[in-house]
Order: C-alpha cells, then sequence, then structure tokens
C-alpha cells in the first residue's frame, strides 16, 4: 500500500501572556475614559503587560518552547523561524535570532517580518512555501508584540485596545488530506497612514523632538481601519474558501485577529461565518498585535474546540494595510510517521 502523500501542517501551538493583568477601571487611571466606555466601545475586559525586564524576543520564545514542548520536538530539528513583529527587541538584531539562541535552535535560518496585525498569516504562507521545497523541515512561525511600550495613554482610542503577547505554531509535514489547503495575501499601500509610528525610523530618526512631540507613539484611524476591514476581509475570505472547493457555510472554525470585539461582531456577521466556532481572546488580553492569531489558535486547539478534519480559516488584518488568511484541514493528532 502506497504511503500517503504529505504536505505541510501545523503539528503544534503554543502561546505567553505575561502575567501582569489590567483590568478596565486600572486603565482609566492612565487613560481618561471610563471602564463602562472601554467594554461597550472594545468589548475588552483585561489585557496583559509585559513586566519591565521582558522584550518582545522573552515572550516570543515561551510561546515558542510551548509549541515544541506540545509537539515533543527537539529545538535542534527546526529548520526555519520566522518572527512576526512590529515591537522587536531593537533594530538589529532580528529578534528572531535573540529567539533561536533562547531556545537553543542552532540549525535553525531565521528572520523576522512585519506585517504588524497580519503578519502570523503571512509567516504561516512562508513556512509552507520553505516547506513546499524542503518536506521534512520544521518551521516555528511565531508572532509576538509589546504594545504597551508605544501607546499613548492620553489617547483613549487606541491605549484601551492594546496588550502584550505571543503565539507560535509548529509547521512541519502531515498527511493529505490534513495541511495548509490555502493562503491569501494581500497589500493596500495607498491606505498605509490608517495604522502608524511615525518616528524611530530612517525617515523620521529618534530625536529629543521626535521624543518631545509623541511621534513614537503608536497612531490608529479607527474609523478608517474598520471601513478597511469590513471592504476587503469578506470577499478575501470568500474567495479563499471557494476557491478550495468549498463554502463559508462548512468552515468549521474561524480564527480571526482579535482587533476589537464590537469589528469582530460585525465581521463574522458580514463574512457569513456565524456558524463557524469562533474563539475570543479579546476579552481577556486585548489586541495583542501579530500575536492575536495565534494566541487564539492555541487556546482553540489546547481547549478543544478543533477537531480532527476541521476546516479551520485564519484571518490577519490591519497596519500596511494587510490582508492574510489561510484555510486549514485540521490535524487533532498527529501520527508519528507524520513526523
Amino acid at each position: 500500500m502506497a504511503a500517503a502523500r504529505r504536505t505541510a501542517g501545523i503539528l503544534a501551538t503554543g502561546s505567553y501572556l505575561p502575567k501582569e493583568e489590567i483590568d478596565n477601571e486600572q486603565l482609566t487611571e492612565r487613560a481618561d475614559t471610563t471602564a463602562e466606555w472601554i467594554h461597550r466601545k472594545t468589548r475588552i475586559s483585561f489585557r496583559r503587560y509585559a513586566a519591565r525586564d521582558e522584550a518582545t524576543s522573552d515572550l516570543a520564545a515561551r510561546a515558542a518552547a510551548s509549541a515544541l514542548e506540545q509537539a515533543r520536538l527537539d529545538p535542534e530539528r527546526v529548520g526555519y523561524i520566522i518572527v512576526a513583529t512590529s515591537t522587536g527587541d531593537s533594530p538589529q538584531p532580528p529578534t528572531s535570532y535573540l529567539v533561536q539562541n533562547a531556545l537553543g535552535a542552532y540549525n535553525a535560518a531565521c528572520f523576522d517580518i512585519n506585517v504588524v496585525c497580519s503578519g502570523f498569516v503571512y509567516g504561516l504562507a512562508l513556512a509552507r512555501a520553505l516547506l513546499a521545497v524542503q518536506p521534512d523541515a520544521y518551521a516555528l512561525v511565531v508572532g509576538a508584540d509589546i504594545y504597551s511600550r508605544i501607546l499613548d495613554f492620553t489617547d483613549r482610542r487606541t491605549a484601551v485596545l492594546f496588550g502584550d503577547g505571543a503565539g507560535a505554531a509548529l509547521v512541519g509535514p502531515v498527511p493529505e488530506p490534513y495541511g495548509i489547503l490555502a493562503c491569501d495575501l494581500s497589500s493596500r499601500g495607498e491606505a498605509h497612514g490608517l495604522i502608524h509610528v511615525k518616528a524611530g525610523g530612517s525617515r523620521l530618526p529618534a530625536s529629543h523632538e521626535t521624543v518631545a512631540s509623541g511621534d513614537h507613539y503608536f497612531r490608529m484611524n479607527g474609523r478608517g481601519v474598520r471601513d478597511f476591514v469590513m471592504e476587503n476581509v469578506p470577499p478575501v475570505l470568500k474567495k479563499l474558501v471557494n476557491g478550495t472547493g468549498h463554502r463559508l457555510d462548512q468552515v468549521d472554525a474561524f480564527v480571526p485577529h482579535q482587533a476589537n470585539g464590537v469589528l469582530l461582531d460585525e465581521l463574522i456577521e458580514r463574512s457569513g461565518l456565524t456558524g463557524a466556532r469562533t474563539p475570543r481572546t479579546l476579552e481577556r488580553y486585548g489586541n495583542v498585535g501579530s500575536a492575536s492569531v495565534p494566541v487564539a489558535l492555541d487556546e482553540a486547539n489546547r481547549t478543544g474546540m478543533l477537531g480532527d478534519g476541521d476546516l479551520v480559516l485564519l484571518a490577519g488584518f490591519g497596519g500596511g494595510m494587510a490582508t492574510g488568511a489561510s484555510l486549514l484541514r485540521w490535524s487533532a493528532t498527529t501520527p508519528l510517521e507524520a513526523r
């Protein structure tokens, strides 16, 4: 009997959220708002902030180690480490190299990508492409961000939304029909001004003036972002799912970027995904940027929300502006021979 053909799929997941939990009442001590307003506008009740001695690589390494532990895979067998972040430890070296060092995964080629809240899904597509030419390899895809360090707490529209965290997925060989079925990545650079951090790069290097004017803080046009998401994301999801020969009403689980609870409700309705199981981590963790999708995916995986053979749809969207989507056939247990 011929062996089953293999493709790239998610073998394990992991996540890490910092210990410090900030509720809405505590946030009102720093931001000019009320706990009722925060919850009504965002559905967020809590978020986590990294400790003073924690950097993005620390969160990322913990999430990656959790995924490796779940997979029972030695770090030395990892061939690639892809870290999606917009809040790296420093401009250089890449945060992924610090993650590699923390894990002891010294056989891995490492690189960072910055697609903000779509970064994890972009990283998953990259891992799939790399494993297509090296089918026995393993890739760690990590999304990690520490937004608490770049928030302007005088701007309640953004300060109330974000938290810190990291999520990871180990990608490797799985037997068909499991695995990553399709990916869709799109970029809309003409909308780059909707989400940005103005200073700190080559166009506007750090100076006393940029710090004094608050140009290193995260800025977002909330209404513009909402309009972008509603116009662009539903058709991307329909196109992706239909392109694999499936329908949206056949999707078993939907794992979207956890941007804002009100926006998420509208997106699910507009996309025709009300029948899908959708993990909601934003109520407890807020919007954790690049970590949002993998943190929600890890929770869905570890709580039994995902069943063997389920169609799982991932969706990232945000700064750039960018969208990223991926459809997977989930394998609840990975046979040893697939490893």
